[in-house]
């Protein structure tokens, strides 16, 4: 709970700072759990949280500071003290990052409609406590085309747990940046020197380069990890092993000779990926 607590708080000062960059930037703060993704500010109803918030003025305070960091801490109190969805996905530990994805671009996508001037550069970071989930790989790369249709990058700052392999892919693809935290103390740190630059001041940065992106996909069968598969021509589904239908558009697959003559192809790739990930060269 002390981590949680910590982590709050830096995220809080995060934010404070993307505020105090420049006098008409914005912020979208929004929480995924296991089963359910939450906006935590803003709020539809502001008026409700006023109830049970302090709303006396702190001259030591900017108070636009001040009504962020409360909406944020009230919300996420409430997010983890409802216990109902824990008790309705008994058997799922994964949270809704996809969900929460989702939303954070429909809220994109509408300011940015409403944007006539064209001025708003939105960008989204994602902060990851939790590993990946391969039942939410479909909607996951649906979120990451529609991010690189509307020009929107993705950051992705890990922490805790092992590595992300479709947020590094969102990252990758989008133009974002990834960072692994290797060093819990220097949580605020890391956010400010990587993530609270805009675009434009990035191209004058020099950060350590990136590590090797692994483009792994979830097969849609059986909903595992996979590095080599079989792809429907038609609507693009990925499956482990060769099928006579396609389970997604029922299409007719001619996967048959895949056995026969496609085995040793196979092979071959394995075996060269095998000798580059040794240092042999070919």
């Amino acid at each position: 709970m002390n981590a949680l607590k910590d982590t709050a708080t830096v995220n809080e000062v995060f934010i404070n700072a993307h505020l105090a960059l420049k006098h008409d930037n914005e912020v979208a703060v929004i929480a995924s759990h296991i089963g359910v993704s939450k906006f935590l500010y803003p709020i539809p109803n502001p008026s409700r949280l006023s109830e049970n918030t302090d709303q006396a003025v702190d001259s030591n305070l900017y108070q636009r500071f001040k009504v962020v960091n409360d909406q944020v801490i009230s919300n996420m109190k409430d997010l983890f003290e409802d216990v109902s969805t824990l008790n309705s996905y008994p058997d799922k530990a994964s949270s809704m990052i996809a969900g929460a994805l989702s939303m954070a671009l429909c809220y994109t996508n509408r300011i940015m409609r409403a944007d006539e001037i064209g001025h708003i550069k939105p960008r989204i970071l994602i902060i990851s406590i939790s590993p990946d989930s391969p039942y939410q790989y479909i909607s996951i790369m649906n979120c990451i085309f529609s991010a690189q249709k509307l020009g929107i990058p993705i950051d992705v700052c890990k922490v805790h747990s092992e590595e992300t392999v479709f947020l590094k892919q969102a990252a990758h693809l989008t133009g974002g940046r990834y960072l692994k935290l290797q060093i819990p103390q220097g949580f605020l740190q890391f956010l400010m020197i990587t993530f609270l630059p805009d675009r434009f001041t990035r191209n004058y940065q020099c950060l350590p380069g990136e590590e090797k992106v692994d483009f792994s996909a979830s097969c849609f069968c059986h909903k595992k990890m996979i590095d080599i598969g079989y792809v429907c021509s038609v609507c693009l589904s990925i499956f482990c092993h060769p099928l006579e239908q396609c389970s997604t558009c029922r299409s007719s697959l001619m996967l048959a000779s895949v056995n026969e003559c496609g085995l040793k192809l196979l092979n071959g790739i394995k075996k060269q990926a095998k000798g580059r990930e040794s240092g042999g060269s070919t």
